[in-house]
């Protein structure tokens, strides 16, 4: 573990001493000269002392105090982490008085390659990094994966399998992790020193051959995996495929690339499209892979396609099939229109067109037909509500309790001010259902017309300023009176030109 050589790093190793100073009090006193590198208007002065400091905190945290033999009846925890330039890992065991002691520590600095990953990706590659390198330990053991990135949670912990819409190089990861028996965890990253600082304060060394040649090998292997369930599901041998990508020019030459390198020249065609993807294609036992997919040679496209339209799925089903396991450039284009060209699929089809709706006609003069509707109970009050369909003219009452009887009784005296009218228009509440409400406006020769119970949109302008209404009480809640509430909002409603009337 390296000197620290500024603020940042020395944080990140002081996190890593906090963690373990729960087991070990002496520690605090010990670290009292690099706490003071952390003082406000202090500049960076690494002095004898803090190298002093240093260097024993360092020979605590690698002493029996902290570390421990491997024990297969104690509990295991691994905790790893990523920094911009390094992975971190530890194992370690947790006693019966709850505290831990590592067995082992592990880091790593990132390739070029793996700096460049996402913050998931790489925190992603850290757990794997961990497992790996604590294989020994871990396999056919139950243990506890620790991680500070919350969003692997949904991708490692969920028992419902890898989320589809993973990036591959994630999807190929959770399938390594499959081979272990854990419980993924979240730890804040306050709480997470032990991994934190390994993966910041390590040696600028580069990733030793044993590890090259482990992560060759384990992707290799999943890749292969990835072939044959592939190949099981297209109904085509490997050798078949092998055959046709040798005779296919286009897929030749991509493999070819993949191999030796991308042309710095402008590309087209199918050619184009596979360019785009470069970064997830690989080449598997001559077949060419991308990411779990296999990229199915032109020859046997048709053969493909058949063999997914067993049962004439449809469009959005079969590219949802299709898209599990073979790739080609505008693979979704003849899914399309393999399903538009077949006559069992189209004799099937439903056309329901949407008869778009029908808008209520303008009336020729106010007063002509209202709407009406019921707001609340809002503060214990329901209101009725009755809008003008001519001049939008809106009228609310307060209508305690809210019963027919009551109903009609506000009716009647908007009507004796304002007069009869021709339609009311309501929905299917049952004051407006009733036989009595059926008698009032029969008697003075109203039409009653209802929404219908499966569009009740119908009677959209008073239930539109029922929301309107609504949301105006709500805002003006306990700065005035409901009388006054209700007396402001009318006044600015009414004064407010409406851009919806005649001119």
């Amino acid at each position: 573990m390296p000197t620290p050589t500024n603020i940042s790093t020395l944080r990140s190793f002081l996190g890593l001493v906090s963690y373990y100073s729960a087991f070990v009090p002496s520690m605090h006193d010990i670290r009292a000269p690099l706490n003071y590198l952390l003082n406000k208007d202090i500049s960076w002065n690494w002095t004898k002392e803090c190298e002093n400091a240093f260097c024993k905190l360092k020979t605590i945290i690698s002493s029996e105090l902290l570390l421990t033999h491997y024990d297969p009846s104690l509990p295991i925890i691994v905790a790893a982490d990523a920094s911009a330039f390094g992975l971190g890992a530890v194992i370690s065991h947790q006693f019966p008085d709850a505290t831990e002691k590592a067995i082992m520590h592990a880091s790593r600095t990132l390739t070029p390659a793996e700096k460049k990953y996402d913050q998931i990706e790489k925190e992603a590659l850290a757990l794997v990094f961990a497992v790996r390198r604590f294989h020994k330990f871990l396999y056919g053991r139950r243990f506890t994966l620790l991680t500070d990135h919350k969003p692997l949670l949904a991708i490692f912990g969920s028992k419902s399998g890898v989320p589809a819409h993973s990036a591959n190089r994630l999807q190929r990861w959770a399938l390594i992790l499959l081979g272990y028996d854990f419980d993924i965890q979240y730890r804040r990253t306050q709480h997470f020193g032990q991994a934190d600082a390994l993966s910041r304060l390590i040696s600028e060394h580069s990733t030793t051959d044993e590890d090259a040649v482990i992560a060759s090998l384990s992707t290799e292997d999943h890749a292969q995996c990835y072939l044959t369930t592939a190949v099981r599901a297209l109904q085509v041998s490997e050798s078949e495929i092998q055959t046709a990508s040798r005779n296919d020019p286009i897929i030749k030459k991509t493999m070819n690339y993949v191999t030796i390198g991308w042309p710095s020249t402008k590309l087209d065609g199918d050619m184009k499209q596979l360019y785009h993807r470069r970064d997830s294609l690989c080449v598997v036992s001559e077949c060419l892979m991308f990411g779990d997919r296999v990229v199915v040679p032109e020859s046997l496209r048709p053969r493909v396609l058949k063999q997914f339209y067993i049962g004439h799925p449809g469009i959005k089903r079969m590219k949802s099939i299709a898209g599990s396991y073979a790739y080609w450039p505008l693979m979704d284009q003849d899914i399309v229109d393999l399903v538009n060209k077949c006559a069992q699929c189209q004799q099937a089809a439903k056309f329901n067109a949407k008869v778009p709706p029908v808008p209520w006609s303008q009336p020729e003069h106010p007063w002509s037909r209202i709407h009406v509707d019921f707001a609340g109970p809002i503060n214990g009050t329901t209101y009725l509500v009755v809008v003008d369909a001519f001049s939008k003219w809106p009228e609310i009452v307060p209508v305690n309790p809210p019963t027919t009887t009551q109903t009609l009784k506000h009716l009647t005296e908007l009507f004796a001010r304002n007069g009869l009218l021709e339609v009311i228009v309501s929905d299917n509440g049952s004051k407006f259902t009733s036989a009595q409400f059926q008698e009032f406006c029969k008697r003075l020769t109203i039409r009653h017309l209802r929404a219908p119970h499966y569009h009740p949109q119908s009677n959209g302008q008073a239930e539109r300023f029922v929301d309107t209404f609504k949301r105006a009480l709500i805002k003006s809640k306990g700065e005035r009176t409901p009388v006054e509430t209700l007396q402001n909002f009318l006044f600015a409603y009414r004064t407010t030109p409406n851009d919806t009337l005649p001119e």
